[in-house]
């Protein structure tokens, strides 16, 4: 089921589904000095402490020339990226913490006699027992999967199809018209059916269309791939299907809309009624699909993200043999439920998404994709675990205060812009005022009675989580939006603007160091915390989020000169972006990648501004030899150090809207005046811009 439109901190696959409710409040802080953040009483520790990882840093790298390596240098040097990842940094660093708290929990819970039927805690340890159970899968092998193949074999023509289309979307299965439930753009009260392109087994269409050397044996690898497992599945023409199989998705890619196309929320507006449906693609029965797939009387109209993709799609359904759709789908199962049947479809299928795809030597241990399995299903569940046991409270208390400074600062901001004229700086407070902030976790935890667990059923565990999940979607169709909803867990290491809810999310994994040093001095905290609340404030202000407003509508509050005067910016951002080059032959897609850099940029300068706010005018204390302004820097870049191996790198090139890390450091730095005068950098040295081509945007 199609995601919610989110703008997060990094790459989000953990975003598989729509988590929690929470009592939100709206920050609107009119303080014109911030509040220190270390101690009560604004008295300073005498055990305070600065938060920089000196021992990461590289003094062979000049601080004027490339600020990241410079301060992670020897962490790059001396970090080998863990055989099972595909890349390996801060983030992933929480995250893997997470992962281990996680299973100690499970672990807990596993080792209790008495846990009640039916409870969450029973749920959890049964569905780890599923996964667990290599016996019981090594002895099913494919089995689980045959009812699905029953009923794709049982399609005696096209018209079924759609009803082939709608269950599989219960199931979660990756198909060509992806539905998904959600917000309307243009009426934030109203929660309203979308479809959208989608039914590749590659990451993007480039990988489909694009001859360049790695692209082109990725997709030969792939074709191999299909065939390999089509074999295991004892299919006799499995050379041949695999050859139809990728030929039909290398169609599909050529219809779809790039990844920057998609990120205009105006033109993936299409609200449209059935018989406008009907038009646009005949030889799909539009009927059946919206009774199949429970949305018959519960929606006036679908919103079509892509209209010129669902009328191609029409035009291949037609041209396409029906066998070939049948082939196609039945691939699409069972790619998509083989890392959870018996060990040979586990292998091939990551030796194909693991190594080649992404560079990766070794698949996680089982007990990891175990508890990611059980977290991605019902993360909620487990989240409420984790709160108990590793959020302290304090943690969210002074997020709040770190939150309301970061607004002040926004606000006063906007009120100095040169370029806005006064009627959108109205409407800009006007958003600001009403944004929503929620931190570590929701206060009402989701209710999984009606989801069935078997210690025994792995295949059919996952397929009643996502059918749960998609009915709880469903069920949302003709009731108030629920604008206390939480779209990820708290256990996981992000954040996210929901430009619909008008609402930014801090989940209270992310909420420890290198982001958020309790006993450090404020000045890294600003650097590292400060500027990620600062990012997800921003993109309330992108070239996408500005575009809605302060109740979550799609609506133009901009002058035309203002427009203009933003389009002359973000035009120069792009240029700059577009020159890094992470992997030789390969270049950041500035278009792709512009609202996070517009938030990287932005929300570092809103923090450096709130951390000044915070001083009150005093002089910041110097600790490890550095001054405050310096330590803020220090924070920033020390938050991005990261490693990614060369084929997850184009992956993320192709499909990820963040700019590679050592980008992010250093990207936005080289906009900030403050750090020039902080590190003295001067005409000649690398991180030089002159100041006309410095992007100051917020």
């Amino acid at each position: 089921m199609k995601r919610l439109m989110t703008r997060t901190l990094i790459a989000a696959a953990v975003l598989t589904q729509m988590t929690g409710n929470v009592n939100a409040e709206t920050v609107t802080p009119s303080t014109k000095t911030l509040p220190p953040l270390t101690t009560p009483n604004n008295a300073t520790p005498p055990s305070l402490i600065s938060g920089i990882s000196l021992e990461n840093m590289d003094d062979n790298v000049r601080a004027q020339d490339d600020f990241y390596t410079y301060v992670n240098g020897k962490w790059l040097k001396n970090t080998d990226i863990p055989a099972d990842k595909s890349s390996w940094g801060s983030f992933n660093e929480l995250a893997e913490k997470s992962l281990n708290q996680l299973h100690s929990i499970i672990d807990t819970e596993t080792q209790k006699k008495d846990l009640p039927a039916g409870s969450i805690k029973q749920k959890i340890v049964d569905f780890y027992a599923s996964y667990m159970d290599e016996v019981t899968l090594e002895k099913l092998g494919m089995t689980p999967l045959n009812p699905e193949f029953t009923r794709i074999d049982a399609i005696q023509n096209k018209k079924q199809l759609a009803t082939l289309i709608a269950h599989l979307s219960t199931i979660d299965v990756g198909v060509p018209l992806e539905l998904g439930i959600g917000q309307d753009a243009k009426d934030s009260t109203k929660v309203v059916a979308g479809v959208d392109q989608g039914g590749l087994g590659l990451p993007d269409r480039d990988y489909y269309l694009k001859d360049d050397e790695k692209l082109k044996t990725t997709r030969e690898k792939y074709l191999a791939y299909i065939e390999k497992m089509l074999i295991l599945s004892a299919d006799a023409t499995a050379k041949q299907h695999a050859a139809d199989i990728l030929a039909l998705e290398t169609e599909i890619a050529k219809i779809q809309w790039t990844k920057v196309e998609n990120r205009d929320p105006v033109k993936t507006y299409n609200p449209m009624t059935l018989n406008k449906l009907k038009m646009l693609a005949p030889h799909f029965d539009w009927t059946r699909y919206l009774v199949d797939a429970e949305l018959q009387g519960k929606t006036p109209y679908l919103v079509i993200g892509q209209p010129s993709y669902v009328k191609g799609f029409d035009r291949l359904l037609e041209k396409t043999p029906l066998d070939v759709w049948k082939v196609y789908f039945k691939w699409h199962v069972l790619n998509g439920f083989a890392s959870q049947l018996s060990k040979p479809y586990v292998d091939e299928r990551f030796s194909f998404y693991g190594t080649t795809l992404r560079g990766v030597p070794e698949n996680e241990l089982r007990w990891k994709r175990a508890v990611k399995t059980v977290e991605g299903e019902i993360g909620e569940g487990l989240g409420q675990l984790y709160v108990e046991q590793y959020f302290p409270a304090e943690n969210k208390a002074r997020m709040e205060k770190l939150v309301s400074n970061l607004i002040t600062a926004y606000r006063q901001s906007i009120n100095t812009l040169d370029w806005m004229s006064a009627g959108t700086k109205k409407e800009a407070q006007k958003k600001l005022d009403k944004l929503v902030v929620k931190i570590g976790y929701p206060n009402k935890w989701r209710n999984y009675d009606q989801l069935e667990i078997k210690k025994d059923q792995l295949v059919a565990n996952i397929m009643r989580s996502s059918q749960f999940e998609y009915q709880r979607q469903i069920n949302k169709l003709g009731k108030p939006v629920n604008r206390e909803e939480w779209g990820m867990t708290p256990q996981t290491v992000n954040a996210y603007y929901n430009p619909s809810m008008n609402e930014i999310v801090f989940p209270a994994a992310i909420l420890q160091p290198p982001f958020f040093h309790a006993d450090a001095d404020d000045a890294v905290n600003y650097g590292g915390i400060g500027a990620v609340i600062g990012h997800e404030i921003s993109h309330g202000f992108d070239d996408q989020g500005s575009q809605f407003d302060e109740v979550g509508n799609l609506r133009n509050w901009w002058t035309a000169e203002d427009h203009k005067k933003f389009a002359t910016k973000t035009k120069a951002l792009i240029s700059q972006y577009n020159a890094y080059s992470p992997v030789k032959g390969y270049h950041v897609n500035g278009e792709l990648t512009l609202g996070e850099n517009i938030a990287d940029n932005s929300g570092l300068a809103i923090a450096y501004k709130a951390y000044q706010l915070s001083l009150g005018g005093k002089t910041a204390p110097v600790l490890d030899g550095l001054t405050g302004d310096q330590r803020l820097y220090f924070g920033w870049a020390q938050v991005w150090r990261s490693k990614t191996r060369e084929a997850q790198q184009i992956v993320y090139l192709k499909s990820d809207p963040h700019s590679p890390a050592q980008f992010r450091g250093d990207g936005a730095l080289a906009n900030q005046p403050h750090f020039y005068d902080a590190f003295g950098v001067k005409s000649g040295d690398k991180m030089y811009l002159t100041p006309d081509q410095r992007v100051i945007m917020w």
